[in-house]
């Protein structure tokens, strides 16, 4: 059962889900779609003498498996940067290595690569389990991890980690949201450790290129707030 905290949205003629925990549920393909993982990015850092606390990992799967658990997901997409490095699996704590394997094991589970997870070659499928693509199409839409712009048909990736910043109350608040054109879909990033890129940012909006408008997606309680981003000039 999906959480009432995800909220519905139209994108390529069918329905999605988005939750404030920055995942997308396809209620169609029953499955649970994620983005920027970067997993192991705190070990990562410790070898060059940055010293954050080693938990990133753990939070970011314990999310995770609360949200294939509470959807009730039977496939997992994991839409490239699944570790912030190509030997981050070989650095898994023994705990968060167990629930990784776990999950795995409980879904059909397909891992996507990105550009950190190919920086020294893609990690071994028997360190992680499941499947590795670079990209794959499912009922019509792509599923890859950076944004295309010869793709002709709908594309669903990551790799920006969009963030929408609002000035309220002579403050700025700035949220994880996901950036929709007619054909593209950009999920925020779901990993513990990540940051993010202003949603109109002029790289962010080019890689949604062609569109005819954008807009970011952020969402609420009992809906998904739309916050325009760009729009063509009139011809």
């Amino acid at each position: 059962m999906v959480p009432l905290s995800f909220a519905p949205f139209q994108f390529a003629g069918q329905e999605w889900l988005l939750g404030p925990a920055r995942a997308l549920a396809w209620p169609e393909e029953q499955a649970l779609l994620v983005a920027d993982l970067h997993l192991e990015k705190a070990s990562w850092f410790a070898r060059t003498g940055q010293m954050l606390p080693p938990y990133d990992s753990r939070e970011t799967l314990d999310r995770l498996a609360t949200l294939v658990r509470h959807t009730g997901a039977r496939r997992v997409f994991c839409l490239g940067d699944n570790f912030h490095d190509a030997h981050g699996p070989a650095r898994l704590d023994p705990g968060a290595a167990e629930r990784l394997a776990a999950l795995v094991r409980a879904v059909d589970w397909v891992w996507i690569t990105g550009n950190h997870d190919e920086k020294d070659g893609a990690p071994a499928d028997d360190l992680i389990g499941g499947t590795m693509l670079r990209e794959v199409i499912v009922r019509g839409v792509m599923l890859r991890h950076e944004a295309q712009g010869e793709e002709a048909g709908p594309e669903l990736s990551g790799h920006f980690h969009p963030r929408l910043r609002v000035a309220a109350r002579g403050r700025t608040v700035s949220r994880p949201c996901a950036v929709m054109s007619e054909r593209k879909l950009i999920l925020p990033a779901f990993g513990a450790l990540t940051g993010g890129l202003d949603a109109a940012h002029p790289a962010l909006l080019k890689a949604m290129q062609p569109a005819r408008s954008i807009t970011a997606l952020v969402p609420t309680a009992a809906r998904v707030a739309h916050f325009p981003l760009w729009q063509a000039a009139a011809a």
